[in-house]
């Protein structure tokens, strides 16, 4: 890898069959899949944390978004789960589309969920300040904003178990690690790479998502040729969270179908 060496993180594997690889997003770590590897039989489902989430440590210096999908691959390569099917969500399907773009060889098939290529300005500087922000003050200030995008104004004013996980998995993240991720998330921009996707792909994204990944949902699919796009709904962010069935339903369909359109 010609980025930073990144701390080794412990790779999960549950299951038998075609691998596939879940990438979970930013705040939380590879837990965030545990509702769906279930709804999976018949593949060999991976997943690991990435840098400073979970059980891997934060590295000692900022990594970008293209070291973590260098990172991806080199996992796959050692594990011997080539080629897999990736699926990522928000920072996981941001490394998901490089991963495809610059490792074709290794992606069978390509599951990009409420992700962008690159950020507007605003949401840019918001990641700056949060990295800014996160080692000094910790999560607690973000932990509301956070589950304000994850999950639609009727499931956080109705509780439950989805929502009161989803706020402890992220207060008990690393600080130092949220900013580095945070900082990731600011330089990221792979329009340049998208042109270079080959993987059949689909595309997933909560219907009442906000607008920059609505809107980056509509141009992904767009972009590729044979691509499906699938809403889940009610749902912001979190779709995978709050419409498990949903998304497990759409995820299943496309692996079993070999991709096509």
């Amino acid at each position: 890898m010609s980025g930073p060496a990144l701390p080794a993180p412990v790779l999960h594997r549950s299951g038998d069959g075609p691998p596939v690889l879940m990438l979970h997003p930013l705040g939380v770590d590879h837990r965030f899949w545990d509702g769906v590897v279930p709804a999976l039989p018949g593949f060999e489902v991976l997943t690991y944390d990435f840098p400073g989430h979970g059980a891997t440590p934060v590295p000692g210096q900022p990594y970008t978004v293209e070291d973590l999908a260098d990172q991806a691959a080199a996992l796959l390569r050692e594990a011997g789960a080539v080629p897999a099917d990736v699926v990522g969500v928000s920072l996981g399907g941001l490394v998901a589309q490089r991963l495809a773009a610059g490792a074709p060889d290794l992606v069978r098939r390509l599951v990009v969920v409420d992700a962008v290529s690159v950020y507007p300005d605003q949401m840019r500087q918001m990641w700056r300040e949060r990295a800014e922000r996160a080692p000094r003050e910790g999560l607690e200030p973000f932990v509301d904003p956070t589950l304000a995008l994850w999950f639609t104004a009727g499931l956080l004013a109705e509780g439950g178990p989805v929502v009161e996980q989803a706020r402890r998995a992220f207060l008990a993240g690393d600080p130092a690690g949220y900013g580095l991720a945070c900082r990731a998330l600011e330089a990221a921009d792979l329009t340049g790479d998208v042109g270079q996707i080959t993987a059949p792909t689909l595309v997933v994204c909560g219907e009442d998502d906000a607008p920059p990944f609505t809107a980056a949902a509509r141009e992904l699919a767009g972009q590729l040729p044979g691509a499906q796009l699938v809403w889940l709904s009610p749902a912001r962010h979190a779709g995978v969270l709050e419409q498990p069935e949903q998304f497990a339903t759409a995820l299943r369909g496309f692996l079993r179908s070999g991709g096509a359109a």
